[in-house]
């Protein structure tokens, strides 16, 4: 099963970041392409179904478009949401590996458990038990 839907992060240290986000949130390194000077390029992660893809900030035509929270002063404006199965479990491991909290878990009103944080970065992550594509549709 795959996803038609992959959202894409930028990252200051993409090397660090790759590694934080495999250590604390559970990724696996699918794919990690090096480029000049052994800075990586592109990278692939991935959780169950579900693929985040991590680059670095690099200036050039995406730059005024698409920056890591550090440049907008902490600003985002998109978060991931991640289906996990163990809330509380995830969130100790999440927060023991340096997550900054911004929601602990709590139950939310259409169903399921929730908590957020950010990353090593500043991006907003949002992990639940509540998935949508079980739930009962329109």
């Amino acid at each position: 099963m795959s996803s038609t839907i992959v959202p894409t992060l930028r990252y200051s240290d993409a090397r660090a970041a790759i590694d934080w986000l495999c250590r604390a949130f559970g990724f696996q390194r699918r794919l990690v392409v090096e480029g000049e000077g052994g800075a990586i390029a592109h990278s692939q992660l991935v959780l169950g179904t579900g693929m985040v893809m991590v680059g670095p900030a690099y200036e050039g035509v995406l730059e005024p478009l698409v920056v890591p929270p550090e440049r907008t002063a902490g600003v985002t404006t998109q978060s991931v949401y991640v289906i996990v199965q163990d809330v509380a479990a995830h969130f100790e491991h999440a927060v023991n590996s340096g997550a900054a909290v911004v929601m602990a878990p709590a139950d939310q009103p259409y169903g399921g458990r929730l908590y957020t944080c950010r990353d090593l970065e500043g991006h907003v992550w949002h992990f639940g038990s509540y998935d949508p594509w079980s739930a009962d549709g329109p």
